[in-house]
């Protein structure tokens, strides 16, 4: 008599439960090959990420690219959306510390809350899933400490529960020290005797950029590999009607490339106010964004912190459509 067959391919809603943690992802050592391979796939121009020599004397280490560490994050959290439909909010995004090349990222998954959608005819049913994401580095140093929203179906399409939990309120709001908390024994100031070029002083509020040239989205499967992003949706043309999706950190990455040909000294990204995906990405659009300058923030030792409006549109043949608005906070010396 042959064994039953167990289906491999994540939780459904149903299977979750407010306060399971999930703590079984692999691992991930950031190294050379690891942060080329990533720059090759979403390009940058990040000088901290570039330039071994600046880094040492900025933070006295090799820095590694904060897209990097938040798509490896988001990656081994999917041990818990592999069945993702779509990806709600990120609340609370803000870096604790800068891990460097050569450290290990371990990532940890609670369910925090959990809330049914309302039925429509027709529609399989679906829940949200509010998920708390920590990753620590090999020292258990906080590295992030963050919300995000999941959508997730149902195994039975007509299935009820009783989940629902209002999701307004998870998430802690982030004050203007914790921006800043992460940078604050890093040397500014070797940063901007080393570059010419703008500075925060040379930053004028409401700032407006528009990048031109665009920059095509290839290699999306295998940016969710090399970040152990197992999210079907981004693997399995069949795991929805409408084929497989690019991972929303890749049009973020793209988006955060263009931003640094704005914004050539911006030193890193220290936070996300809000991120909104506004409509899907598909392999072989072409992205364009533009850049906006909402607010700066002074720092006691030099240089400032900037509030920043990135809108990304991809363009498809003969039409174009808005994909991404993305508030984020940058450092700048």
């Amino acid at each position: 008599m042959s064994a039953p067959v167990e289906v491999v391919g994540g939780p459904f809603f149903e299977d979750l439960r407010v306060g399971q943690l999930i703590a079984s992802a692999p691992a991930l050592t950031l190294s050379d090959g690891l942060a080329a391979t990533h720059r090759a796939i979403v390009g940058d121009r990040l000088r901290l990420a570039l330039d071994l020599e600046l880094s040492r004397r900025v933070l006295d280490g090799e820095f590694a690219h904060p897209a990097l560490v938040w798509d490896v994050a988001n990656g081994q959290s999917t041990l818990v959306t592999q069945r993702v439909i779509a990806n709600l909010f990120y609340r609370g995004f803000v870096f604790k510390r800068f891990p460097s090349i050569g450290d290990t990222l371990y990532t940890t998954t609670e369910v925090i809350a959990l809330r049914q959608n309302r039925p429509r005819a027709g529609r399989p049913a679906t829940g949200l899933a509010a998920l708390r994401v920590r990753t620590k580095d090999q020292h258990q140093r906080a590295v992030l400490d963050y919300w995000r929203c999941a959508m997730l179906p149902l195994r039975d399409p007509q299935g009820l529960t009783d989940h629902q939990t209002n999701l307004d309120e998870i998430g802690a709001s982030v004050d203007d020290h914790a921006l800043s908390a992460s940078i604050e024994n890093w040397n500014l100031g070797a940063f901007r005797e080393s570059l010419s070029g703008d500075h925060f002083a040379d930053l004028t509020t409401g700032a407006r950029w528009e990048i031109a040239g665009g920059d095509v989205v290839s290699s999306a499967p295998e940016l969710a590999r090399l970040t152990l992003n197992i999210a079907a949706a981004h693997h399995d043309a069949a795991s929805s009607v409408s084929g497989r999706l690019v991972y929303g950190g890749h049009t973020i990455g793209i988006a955060m490339a263009q931003a640094t040909r704005a914004l050539p000294n911006l030193v890193t990204v220290v936070a996300w106010h809000s991120c909104d995906h506004l409509a899907p990405v598909r392999e072989g659009d072409t992205l364009r964004s533009s850049l906006e300058l909402e607010r700066v923030q002074e720092l006691k030792g030099g240089g400032g912190l900037v509030h920043l409006h990135s809108r990304v549109s991809a363009d498809r043949g003969d039409t174009g459509e808005d994909v991404l608005d993305w508030r984020f906070v940058g450092a700048m010396a």
